[in-house]
C-alpha cells in the first residue's frame, strides 16, 4: 500500500526537553508541525528521580517536570506522537522526508532532538547479564535490590546522583571509579562522600560480573597496581558516558568521530533547514537548560527558514 504524504511546516524528532521546547515554540507560531517520539515524551529526564537545578523548581521529579512540558505543548496546539518509530529519512538542502510505518512526512524544516542513551559496560557478560543484575537507570529498576549491596560505576554527576537515590532501597552503594576523584557538582560529591551507605572505590575498574542467572560478585582491577579482586553485589548500575542516537542521519550530516550532531550557534547543521538540539548536539555541557535552550533556539531558526522559503517560492 502507498503511504499516505503529509506535508508540515516543521518535524521535530524526539521529545526530551530540547524537542518538548522546539514544540512549544512551533505551536505558538503556529506552525503546522508534528513531533515524534520512539518513547515516552521527557527522554532522560523522565527517569531522573529529583531535579533541583532547573529554574523556578527547588526540586521535582523528573516524570513530573516531563509532563508539565508536554503538557504545555499540547495545550498550546502541539501534535506529538509518542512510541512512533521511524524507518527511514531522506535529507537534502531542497527536500526533508521522513518515513514511518504509517506515513510518508515531507517537512520544510527538521529538528533533530533524538538525545543520547547510555553506554553500555565494556565488560564480557554485560549481555548475559542485561536486566539481570546490569543496569543503566536506578530510578527505572533500583527498587528492585531492596536491601541487597550494589555497585555504581562511573565518576560525573549521573553516577553520583544515582548513587544517592540507589541508598533509599540498597543496604551499601559501592561506587566503582578508575580515577581518584570524581567530576561532578562540588555539593553532590560532599552528599555521596558523606553519606553512610556509600563506600568509595578510587582508582579501581569493573572488569567483569558473574554469577549463576542473576550478578552474584563483580570483579574489579586496580588501575594504579593491577590487583584484581572480587566484590559481592547483586547488581551494577553503569554510568560512563552516553552516545548519541544518529543512526537515521549519519547519511547526510556531518558528525563528530564520537557520532554528535556538528551545528553553529543557530543550531544549523550542514543541510539547510535541518537543526540540531539537546544532547544529539556536539556541546561542552549537557544539562535541561541547555537542551531547553537549544531549543528554543532551534525553533526560532526553523520560523525564520520556513518564512524566508515561503516568501521566495
Amino acid at each position: 500500500m502507498t503511504k499516505e504524504i503529509k506535508e508540515l511546516d516543521l518535524m521535530i524528532i524526539g521529545g526530551g526537553p530540547a524537542g518538548l521546547t522546539a514544540a512549544i515554540y512551533a505551536a505558538r507560531a503556529k506552525m503546522n508541525m508534528v513531533l515524534l517520539e520512539s518513547q515516552m515524551l521527557g527522554g532522560q529526564v523522565r527517569t531522573s528521580f529529583t531535579i533541583e537545578n532547573y529554574p523556578g523548581f527547588k526540586t521535582v521529579k523528573g516524570d513530573e517536570l516531563s509532563d508539565l512540558m508536554a503538557e504545555q505543548a499540547k495545550e498550546l496546539g502541539a501534535i506529538m506522537e509518542k512510541f512512533s518509530q521511524i524507518t527511514n529519512v531522506t535529507l537534502s538542502d531542497d527536500e526533508k522526508v521522513v518515513e514511518t510505518k504509517k506515513y510518508t512526512y515531507k517537512p520544510k524544516a527538521l529538528i533533530i532532538s533524538t538525545g543520547a542513551t547510555p553506554k553500555k559496560l565494556p565488560i564480557p557478560n554485560e549481555e548475559k547479564f542485561s536486566s539481570k543484575g546490569v543496569h543503566y537507570c536506578a530510578v527505572c529498576d533500583g527498587a528492585i535490590y531492596e536491601g541487597s549491596v550494589v555497585a555504581v560505576v562511573g565518576g560525573g554527576n549521573s553516577a553520583l546522583e544515582e548513587a544517592l537515590f540507589l541508598t533509599k532501597f540498597a543496604s551499601k552503594v559501592i561506587m566503582i571509579r578508575r580515577k581518584d576523584f570524581f567530576k561532578g557538582e562540588k555539593s553532590t560529591i560532599d552528599e555521596v562522600l558523606n553519606h553512610p551507605k556509600v563506600e568509595v572505590m578510587y582508582n579501581w575498574d569493573l572488569v567483569n560480573v558473574d554469577g549463576e542467572q542473576f550478578v552474584e560478585k563483580a570483579f574489579v582491577k586496580n588501575t594504579q597496581t593491577g590487583e584484581e579482586k572480587e566484590i559481592a553485589v547483586s547488581a551494577v548500575f553503569g554510568y560512563i558516558g552516553t552516545e548519541p542516537k544518529t543512526e537515521l542521519f549519519k547519511e547526510y550530516l556531518k558528525l563528530t568521530t564520537g557520532g554528535y550532531i556538528i551545528a553553529d550557534e543557530n543550531m544549523q547543521t550542514n543541510i539547510k533547514g535541518v537543526y540540531a538540539a539537546g544532547d544529539v548536539r556536539e556541546k561542552v555541557f549537557r544539562q535541561i537548560t541547555t537542551a531547553v535552550s537549544d531549543g528554543t533556539i532551534a525553533a526560532l531558526a526553523a520560523e525564520k527558514y520556513i518564512v524566508e522559503r515561503k516568501r521566495s517560492s
